[in-house]
């Protein structure tokens, strides 16, 4: 049944079945957006966290680390509250839409890109910040010109939230609603078309999925060959390739 149905999921994927890539482009479209999202707030905020020295900073980083390892469906639930008609922006009509999982995602991608931007503009502040200051850059123009140095390395943490949002299920299933030709993606349409035995549908997403994982790994292989395998600071490096 297994080879049967791989073998359905292959020629619907040279066919170019119209219900698989409309659930594929749909899916890209969504991780790429809360990523772009994710990344210009984060990288923002993680330079700042990384320059800045202030009160409860050592409060915040913790908060921060412990969300790392926030389950999706946490993230998902709070932003359902969030959404729901009784709660706090209910008037925005975003529940069981394309916004309301872009704000999830970005929400479920945010802390990754803040915390691994904190610890890559440390490290540089570390080697080239006493250079900078001696020359009157200011914390705002040592953030840009930090980030700018670190431009390859923050490659990589674009391409880590990317792989963190494209994998994602549980988030997007619950302000989303799974609907289909709206809101359905690659993760929550194998959830469903497996439960509903369709595997041929299950495993064309599937292998796109793969596919896509794959093809972000290679692309920061890419990148940290290209800084010399030094783009991510101490063990963060194989955090980041396994996110992905």
């Amino acid at each position: 049944m297994f080879i049967d149905s791989l073998i359905a999921a292959w020629g619907m994927l040279i066919s170019l079945d119209s219900t698989l890539f409309e659930i594929i482009f749909r899916s890209l479209a969504l991780s790429a957006m809360a990523c772009l999202l994710a990344c210009v707030l984060g990288i923002a905020s993680g330079s700042w966290l990384a320059l800045v020295d202030f009160r409860g900073r050592g409060a915040v980083l913790t908060v921060l680390n412990t969300s790392l390892a926030l389950p999706s469906v946490v993230v998902g639930l709070v932003v359902y509250l969030l959404l729901s008609r009784s709660g706090p922006l209910g008037f925005l009509g975003w529940l069981y839409s394309f916004k309301a999982m872009v704000f999830a995602q970005t929400v479920l991608v945010l802390p990754v890109v803040i915390a691994l931007t904190r610890q890559l503009i440390e490290r540089a502040e570390g080697q080239q910040g006493e250079g900078l200051r001696a020359m009157g850059a200011g914390t705002a123009v040592r953030g840009v010109l930090l980030a700018w140095n670190e431009r390859f390395a923050l490659l990589t943490v674009v391409l880590t939230a990317f792989g963190r949002a494209v994998s994602e299920v549980g988030a997007v299933m619950i302000v989303g609603g799974n609907m289909e030709g709206f809101t359905r993606v690659m993760t929550t349409a194998i959830a469903l078309e497996t439960s509903k035995g369709d595997l041929p549908i299950a495993l064309g997403l599937g292998v796109v999925l793969l596919a896509v994982v794959l093809l972000l790994n290679i692309l920061m292989g890419v990148v940290l060959r290209r800084t010399g395998g030094s783009a991510v600071p101490g063990n963060d490096a194989r955090v980041m390739r396994g996110a992905a």
